[in-house]
């Protein structure tokens, strides 16, 4: 399993190592994954994701998981962020179609 964000797709980088002596060696910065479940409001379910900690922060900021993938650029989703949200924006306008 990679090691990516399932909203933003945000992945690792890479670096160096720089010792005392300036000797560089290549790493890795991993992408610090958690695995939650958001809860969707509008749509009624929760989903399980692993997002990284600094995408579920923007989360809990925009207000949820709506609020989050509806101010998103599509251009910055995944795939399954985009059918989350297209679902969504459906959802909202049945609702607003029946009130």
């Amino acid at each position: 399993m990679s090691r990516r964000c399932d909203l933003l797709n945000t992945g690792p980088m890479t670096g160096n190592n720089v010792s005392h002596a300036k000797n560089r060696t290549k790493r890795r910065f991993e992408v610090n994954l958690c695995k939650v479940t958001l809860p969707s409001d509008s749509l009624g379910q929760a989903f399980k994701m692993r997002i990284a900690a600094k995408t579920l922060r923007t989360v809990d900021f925009k207000g949820g998981l709506d609020g989050f993938l509806l101010g998103t650029k599509n251009a910055k989703l995944t795939d399954k962020a985009k059918k989350l949200k297209k679902a969504l924006i459906k959802k909202q306008a049945e609702i607003a179609e029946a009130a």
